[in-house]
């Protein structure tokens, strides 16, 4: 069976840090930027671990501002 491996691309001006898809994510993949702002002032999330993401958009899902863009590749 192919491995699948997933990608979450991040629009941080976008980002108002409602922490909705680092609840959504089950892979723990995402996580809120603790000292970093974006240019509103908001926590961002960024990807804290990349290699875990299986592609499976729940974040992209329950995002309220479309901030995500999310990658899937399939691997023999």
């Amino acid at each position: 069976m192919a491995k699948i491996k997933g990608y979450v691309e991040v629009d941080i001006e976008r980002c108002k840090g409602c922490n909705l898809c680092v609840v959504a994510c089950p892979e723990d993949v995402l996580e809120l930027q603790p000292r970093e702002v974006n240019n509103k002032g908001y926590h961002y999330v960024y990807l804290k671990n990349p290699d875990n993401c299986t592609g499976c958009a729940n974040c992209g899902y329950v995002c309220p501002d479309a901030c995500l863009t999310i990658y899937r590749k399939k691997f023999a």
